[in-house]
């Protein structure tokens, strides 16, 4: 199995002006001469981290890794104002356009691969070659397996802490937007945790239950975007758009790592883009769930991005 690499050093981070709102935090890391890589953090309301790197051979790529809007070092932290996957692929030409490159190799995972997709349909000349991990196509069908009971199967009593704090609701994720956006604090606070604590117990094959009573700012805005992402329905302007514009990508190089035992996105996602995209390379990790640091994940990784830098 291979581990992964290390970056002993960012060459620069630095701040972003991208519209009147917004200020993104971006990292420039690798070979300065190395092929251009994107790295689309998932969430959406993740960020990213010198563990991000370690799928990239510092001498063979140069990496650029930003957090995307309301979120990680991004300025202001969990504004919600003009954030949607269209903004963020609007924040990744501003990036793009910065550093002078033509086109770059673009690597996203869950929600990351719902952005990469978009990206692709709108910027197709801009990408080398697709690497997404753990397919989210946005879809309903996507949200109703992870917040409205299909996931909850697997891990019920999770799930039954996660549901009771809106048992009120018929839809939980109407009744945690209500809470995400009220003003009562308290009550703000403990949607963040149970809403970040329930997809936190689904990341790996085997589980490692957080803590109920902690609250970061990643669980912040992890709960707060993806909340705010679901509960508008991605901004798309179809439930299937990803799918059905997949004739706007489906000539890019595209691999898609998905682990077989995925809880938070099943192998049918993954599954109904190959399909898609005929000429994709679908690798499906048999020992991994979500994770893309599971030791079989993190190998098939690298493997493709060491083919790919040779």
């Amino acid at each position: 199995m291979l581990t992964g690499y290390e970056h002993v050093n960012v060459n620069r981070d630095l701040y972003i002006q991208v519209n009147d709102v917004h200020q993104l935090y971006v990292a420039d890391c690798g070979n300065p001469k190395g092929v251009p890589v994107v790295f689309l953090h998932g969430g959406p309301g993740g960020h990213t981290g010198k563990a991000c790197l370690q799928f990239f051979n510092p001498e063979k790529y140069r990496v650029i890794l930003f957090d995307q809007r309301g979120c990680g070092k991004s300025q202001p932290f969990l504004s919600t104002e003009k954030n949607t996957p269209f903004d963020s692929v609007h924040d990744m030409e501003v990036i793009r356009q910065y550093f002078g490159f033509s086109s770059w190799v673009v690597f996203g995972g869950s929600y990351g691969s719902s952005l990469a997709l978009t990206y692709a349909i709108i910027h197709p000349e801009r990408v080398k070659h697709l690497v997404l991990r753990g397919i989210f196509l946005g879809r309903k069908v996507d949200v109703d397996w992870l917040y409205r009971g299909g996931a909850g199967y697997f891990y019920p009593e999770q799930y039954e802490s996660f549901r009771s704090f809106v048992s009120e609701y018929e839809d939980p994720v109407v009744g945690y937007h209500e809470a995400l956006i009220g003003d009562d604090e308290e009550r703000r606070d403990e949607a963040y945790k149970r809403w970040a604590k329930w997809e936190d117990s689904l990341l790996t094959l085997f589980p490692k239950f957080p803590d109920p009573t902690t609250l970061s700012d990643e669980e912040r805005s992890i709960s707060l975007m993806e909340n705010h992402y679901f509960y508008h329905k991605m901004f798309f302007e179809s439930d299937n758009y990803l799918l059905e514009q997949a004739d706007r990508y489906a000539d890019i190089p595209m691999d898609i790592v998905q682990g077989r035992y995925d809880v938070i996105c099943p192998p049918f996602g993954a599954h109904a883009l190959a399909k898609a995209c005929p000429k994709a390379r679908l690798h499906l990790i048999e020992a991994s769930c979500h994770s893309p640091y599971e030791p079989a994940m993190k190998d098939q990784l690298i493997r493709i991005m060491d083919n790919l830098g040779n």
